[in-house]
């Protein structure tokens, strides 16, 4: 592609990832937001929750300060807690939701234009009810982020029978999912993510195209799926090049290719595309960043 990549997406970096000594709301914030607040690669951070009020005001700042745009995760709020919105226990489901909607508060907060979340685990014998208990949890949070304003509200696809074993999951489902909620919520849609194609056993093609009415946000990222007995094995989100890895330049450059023919990628919308790498063991998460911008940029070139 001969055209500059930023007509056609904002690039963008998972803080919380890339640094994941914060992911818990806790930590040196403020020290790494504005490594990636620095750098004018990326238009866009995406944050979690930042339990200190006083830096959630600092790292505003910088946003504003940076010209710089953010996105909101939730994930961590579930993840890092061990709720479920798809918990058959109503105290259990009521309980992640109200999480939630403290999170969508913060994202108003911090001036962010997506909120993003995703689904629990689930019995297998009882995929109908946890289905019905997402749809649920899924309206209220829809409808509660609509009183506050017009920030978009994703579900993350992630794998179902690897690691994280979320009910969406296969692609067949998200899409009855997303159907189901985009009938009722204009602030809904999905979030796809390269590093959980490997994982959820589905190519770009295969994972995309059906849902391609309802992506509004895109991750770039790798896994290690082959063989459980390697390191990095499941949904740890490790650098692209990583030892056992599935995906580098060649599959990055393949999942925008998909993006682009589908119509995510436009000069029109400019949608958030971000990495979510991880660094692995005692890496240096500067370097790992470093890596990801030359994976996109060779990757780019191949599309």
């Amino acid at each position: 592609m001969n055209d500059s990549i930023r007509k056609y997406m904002k690039p963008g970096l998972i803080h919380f990832m890339a640094y994941p000594s914060v992911i818990k709301g806790e930590g040196p914030i403020e020290e790494t937001f504005r490594k990636i607040a620095l750098d004018d690669y990326f238009e866009v951070a995406e944050i979690t929750w930042i339990k200190d009020a006083a830096a959630r005001k600092n790292v505003k700042k910088m946003i504003e300060t940076s010209h710089m745009e953010v996105a909101y995760g939730g994930q961590p709020l579930l993840l890092t807690t061990g709720l479920n919105i798809n918990d058959l226990d109503e105290a259990g489901r009521q309980k992640a939701v109200e999480a939630l909607k403290a999170g969508i508060d913060e994202a108003y907060e911090m001036g962010a234009l997506g909120f993003a979340f995703l689904s629990g685990k689930y019995p297998l014998d009882k995929v109908e009810e946890a289905y019905a208990a997402l749809v649920t949890s899924t309206r209220e949070l829809c409808s509660y982020a609509k009183t506050k304003g017009d920030m978009k509200v994703a579900l993350e696809v992630f794998d179902y029978d690897v690691d994280k074993k979320s009910l969406i999951g296969p692609v067949d489902l998200a899409k009855r999912y997303a159907a189901q909620i985009c009938v009722e919520y204009d602030n809904f849609g999905l979030m796809v993510d390269l590093s959980h194609l490997p994982l959820l056993h589905e190519t770009a093609e295969q994972s995309l195209r059906p849902v391609k009415d309802y992506i509004i946000h895109a991750h770039m990222g790798n896994c290690v799926v082959r063989d459980p007995a390697l390191p990095g094995y499941g949904d740890a989100h490790p650098r692209f090049g990583f030892p056992g890895g599935e995906n580098d330049v060649d599959e990055l450059a393949e999942y925008l290719r998909v993006l682009l023919s589908i119509g995510f990628l436009s000069k029109e919308k400019r949608p958030i595309v971000s990495f979510e790498v991880k660094p692995f063991g005692d890496e240096d998460p500067d370097l790992v960043i470093a890596g990801a911008k030359r994976v996109l940029n060779l990757a780019w070139e191949k599309v």
